[in-house]
């Protein structure tokens, strides 16, 4: 190993006497004045890579290139954000007299929305046949929640006071037919699932399933993997922090899935054999059980909750596919789906047994008078569905069949 030697003042003077003959002269003294300079002689090892006193100043070097890898990091990270969550409008949107629905981009596995409570606010407005118009601009309200909505250039936020402002401008519910008890049974439901149910699937979705939710991210662009990487994990990391703060997040891993067994069924026995949660009409209620339970059913492949409500508690199945054929037809469900992965019973997929779980149906936005088995060769454009009907969002029928109230104004 090579040495060099110095001399080191006390005025943060370092000379390098092997190449220095004389001490420089600090530019405050005069070159012809005769000064005094104190300090002691010091050794230091040359490094490995050359370089005169490069260990003295290797700390420096590396806490510069660390505020500039940093500061690098954080704008790619802003700008990746910004890409991702900016709103790209084309056109003005006017709210007079028109339901403007914000809310999250389609995933791209068919599911509407990979939120439950956008999936619960798109199936109310369609079970109560209220005209909207979805806007996928990532916005989130005022108040930062998702979804929300623009009527008459009111905004309004929160899936319970966004159904209260449509019963009041609009005069639509679906609680008519129930009685006061019956009301208060649909709230607490309504609560279970939303305050807690809801931690549940969330943390399935986006902690212990978080690869497969990025696969069914639509992000469009050149760095769409690095966008979708980088929301899954901003979201896991603040779905974590929330649940903490909420406190079912404190709990361990199996815990947790203890408790969404218990809700799932909990559900199952509410539902029993009934056709909706309240009975045989639908009420607001199933719009919420819905949008939770289709992300256990079509959007957590082969994790706890879809082993659930595809095996033990098939009811609950046979309810999410009853309510996407009645109120989305055009949200088009493969036969495989009802099945787990790794299934080997070769009858699960034949119309037979689909037949047995009411899967092919009749459903109530068809003709209830039609006889014979339903015909599975029609074929569909993507704007109409399997009976040829438009498929835009204010084309979905209610009928009457059922009994259901009917929408006024």
């Amino acid at each position: 190993m090579q040495w060099r030697a110095g001399f080191a003042s006390s005025r943060a003077l370092v000379v390098d006497l092997g190449r220095n003959r004389s001490l420089p002269v600090p530019f405050w003294l005069h070159a012809d004045e005769r000064h005094s300079v104190s300090g002691c002689v010091v050794a230091f090892p040359l490094q490995e890579y050359g370089g005169i006193m490069s260990g003295l100043v290797a700390e420096s070097w590396w806490r510069k290139t660390l505020y500039l890898t940093g500061g690098a990091l954080l704008a790619a990270a802003a700008y990746l954000l910004y890409e991702l969550l900016s709103i790209r409008k084309e056109q003005q949107l006017d709210s007079k007299d028109a339901i403007i629905l914000h809310q999250f981009s389609r995933p791209k596995n068919g599911v509407p929305s990979l939120s439950p409570f956008c999936l619960k606010m798109e199936t109310y407005l369609r079970m109560v046949d209220l005209p909207y118009q979805n806007y996928f601009d990532g916005s989130l309200s005022p108040q930062g929640k998702m979804p929300w909505i623009e009527y008459n250039h009111e905004s309004v936020s929160g899936t319970e006071f966004i159904i209260d402002f449509l019963e009041e401008k609009l005069g639509v519910s679906l609680n008519k037919s129930l009685s006061g008890p019956e009301q208060a049974v649909a709230r607490a439901i309504t609560k279970m699932v939303e305050e807690h149910f809801y931690w549940t699937i969330v943390y399935c979705q986006w902690v212990e399933n978080v690869e497969q939710t990025q696969d069914l991210l639509d992000v469009p662009g050149p760095l769409s993997e690095v966008l979708k990487w980088t929301l899954c994990q901003l979201n896991g990391g603040l779905v974590k922090r929330e649940m903490f703060c909420q406190g079912i997040g404190r709990f361990t891993k199996d815990e947790l899935y203890r408790l969404m067994e218990r809700d799932m069924r909990t559900l199952a026995t509410l539902l029993g054999d009934k056709k909706y949660i309240m009975g045989s009409k639908v009420t607001s209620v199933d719009a919420t059980v819905f949008g939770h339970l289709a992300q256990a059913m079509w959007t957590l492949p082969g994790s706890k909750p879809e082993q659930l409500i595809k095996g033990e508690l098939i009811n609950l199945a046979m309810y999410c596919e009853r309510i996407r054929r009645k109120f989305w037809p055009e949200w088009f469900v493969d036969v495989d789906d009802f099945c787990l992965d790794g299934e080997s019973d070769s009858s699960c997929g034949t119309p037979t047994h689909l037949m047995e779980c009411s899967l092919f149906s009749h459903t109530d936005t068809l003709d209830d008078s039609a006889s014979g088995s339903p015909s599975h060769t029609n074929t569909h454009s993507p704007d109409t569905d399997r009976s040829g009907r438009s498929l835009s969002d204010s084309d979905i029928e209610v009928d009457g069949s059922d009994g259901e109230a009917q929408v006024e104004g």
